[in-house]
């Protein structure tokens, strides 16, 4: 089989080559999924250039991306055989694993292979396993929001485009932050602020008539925790999946403490069974619903991952860049 591999950390250009692998059998628990679709996330870019502190190559070799799409071809000891050709979305792909998506076949374990109705293309299901159940976690890790007014940072990114989604088929009230017009217009939530022009805290309190917002959805926690202090209603959570300006932020504990805020940090690879469960059937029954919209962003095919890589870095794509297998 093809497959992208890198052997070292480095840029994009120098280190990722297409080779010639075996294609893998699957083991006891285990499918082999034949890979149309691969997803590149911010983190799977981060993890082959080495920029995360302390970073070490954990493989001699390692298959890039955690997230996918495509078909089982065939099942291990203990997994239905029933299985066989069921299309499905993947997630974790390459967590804590030397060989993720970026390849013409990947096994792992069956519950890792999520069924993807017709009504999603292969492309969309790439962008599920990391984005939209960030996303979704981010937002009913503590329940319903039906009622509550819900604040999303930075709509346009790829989490807060879902987030604004889901939040509004959820029964929520959605105001998102971004930083233009065409942004606004990307993200789908009818209620916005540019960050850039407008003093988020003072327009969020005037469009509650002072009374805050009851969750946050936050993609810069450093950066907005002020900002985020002074809107959120006594009780709220704050859900934080990144702090990309300051990794290491001091906290106003005090402030929060009087409020009763919790803060949630969360890491969607780390999702326990039951909660994974819950967000797979709530996002299962979306797709089947046919009720989200995905920013996919071609990214060519597997001899252009690099390509593909630096698009990712630059930031000058508003989605998912997906590489066709």
């Amino acid at each position: 089989m093809k497959a992208i591999t890198y052997r070292g950390f480095g840029a994009a250009s120098d280190v990722l080559e297409l080779v010639d692998l075996p294609t893998p059998d699957p083991g006891p628990g285990e499918i082999l999924v034949r890979v149309h679709a691969s997803g590149i996330n911010p983190s799977d870019v981060k993890l082959r250039s080495g920029a995360r502190p302390g970073a070490v190559m954990q493989y001699p070799m390692i298959v890039p991306h955690s997230d996918g799409a495509g078909v089982i071809e065939a099942v291990g000891e203990g997994v239905d055989p029933a299985r066989v050709g069921e299309r499905v979305w993947i997630w974790n792909g390459q967590w804590q694993r030397a060989f993720g998506t970026g390849a013409e076949y990947i096994t792992l374990p069956s519950d890792q292979a999520v069924y993807l109705p017709e009504t999603t293309s292969f492309a969309e299901g790439a962008c599920f396993g990391i984005p939209a159940m960030t996303a979704w976690y981010a937002l009913y890790c503590d329940g319903p929001i039906t009622d509550k007014t819900v604040l999303v940072t930075g709509g346009a990114g790829t989490v807060g485009r879902y987030a604004c989604q889901m939040a509004a088929l959820g029964g929520a009230r959605v105001i998102t932050t971004v930083s233009s017009d065409d942004k606004a217009a990307h993200s789908g939530a009818p209620e916005w602020i540019n960050y850039r022009t407008q003093d988020v805290a003072k327009a969020v309190m005037d469009m509650t008539n002072g009374a805050g917002v009851d969750r946050i959805v936050e993609v810069d926690f450093a950066a907005n925790q002020p900002a985020s202090l002074s809107m959120i209603r006594p009780g709220g959570t704050i859900a934080s999946y990144a702090s990309a300006s300051q990794m290491k932020p001091e906290l106003d504990f005090y402030g929060f403490m009087f409020k009763n805020i919790r803060l949630h940090m969360l890491i969607v690879y780390q999702l326990d069974a039951a909660a994974r469960g819950r967000g797979e059937a709530h996002l299962g029954q979306w797709l089947e619903q046919g009720a989200l919209s995905h920013a996919v962003v071609p990214g060519g095919g597997l001899s252009e991952a690099a390509k593909a890589h630096a698009m990712v870095e630059a930031g000058q794509k508003l989605g998912t860049v997906v590489l066709e297998v």
